[in-house]
């Protein structure tokens, strides 16, 4: 379901997805308004992931960035990510998690309906960005290791 949502999202920004064979490692493709997604990937949560990914490419980059080894384009990839990060696990589903007495991160991966290597790496991102915690709106959430932490209001 959260799949088909983001597909939806992706046919109102003017994007048409197609699931095809693509040859080697890459797992999809954006280019023109159109997005390919290998419709061989293992899982719902895998080729969300890389549909995220893939729409953050028409919000964040430009050009063809195919060449991994020029650093613009390594620069504009991250873009890309870091984009599909935010959308698929804002800080307050991370405190939702919290909230659902999620356990470890296996059970998140679930409940956001992504990988762990994606909530792995997104969790690696956002300590990047903001350090060893962040505090949103009366909760300090940890990042290595996971944890939420809520304060209480003074009397």
């Amino acid at each position: 379901m959260l799949y088909e949502k983001l597909l939806s999202e992706a046919y109102s920004l003017g994007i048409d997805v197609y699931e095809e064979e693509i040859r080697g490692n890459i797992k999809g493709l954006y280019a023109d308004n159109v997005i390919w997604i290998d419709k061989h990937l293992p899982s719902y949560p895998h080729k969300y992931c890389i549909l995220a990914e893939e729409i953050g490419h028409h919000h964040r980059t430009t050009g063809n960035i195919l060449n991994q080894k020029k650093v613009v384009n390594v620069k504009q990839e991250m873009l890309a990510r870091l984009w599909a990060y935010e959308r698929l696990i804002p800080l307050y589903k991370i405190i939702e998690g919290h909230h659902q007495y999620i356990r470890n991160k296996h059970e998140f991966a679930d409940f956001l309906g992504v990988t762990e290597e994606f909530l792995e790496a997104a969790l690696q991102k956002y300590k990047e960005k903001y350090g060893h915690y962040v505090d949103v709106e009366g909760y300090r959430i940890i990042f290595d290791p996971l944890g939420v932490v809520e304060w209480f209001e003074e009397f």
